[in-house]
């Protein structure tokens, strides 16, 4: 069964960083993304990789945040640096297999003084 356990989150100040892991279990890691939803708003796309590395990242993180994947151990990472106020939301990683998208349990990122 496809399951993606998140970890990392929590409470940091502004400009500090965060590294988010997604452990994935069920598959092999192939294209994958982190999400974000903040209250009120829409989820959004941050960041994804592809099975051979391609990254992308949505305007407002570019320079701030690298994914990453660890093929050894089925796992993808979003490391986040000089963290801002609205990066505040619950981050989700995500995968899609077969059409069909798949959805971590979100993990709280908080930035905050």
């Amino acid at each position: 069964q496809v399951q993606l356990v998140e970890s990392g989150g929590g409470l940091v100040q502004p400009g500090g960083s965060l590294r988010l892991s997604c452990a994935a279990s069920g598959f092999r890691v192939n294209a994958m993304g982190w999400y974000r939803q903040a209250p009120g708003k829409q989820r959004e796309l941050v960041a994804a990789i592809t099975s051979g590395g391609a990254t992308n990242y949505a305007d407002s993180v570019k320079g701030r945040f690298t994914i990453s994947r660890e093929d050894a151990k089925n796992t993808v990472y979003l490391q986040m640096n000089s963290l801002k106020p609205e990066d505040t939301a619950v981050y989700y990683c995500n995968t899609v297999l077969w059409g069909i998208h798949y959805w971590g349990q979100g993990t709280q990122v908080t930035v905050s003084s």
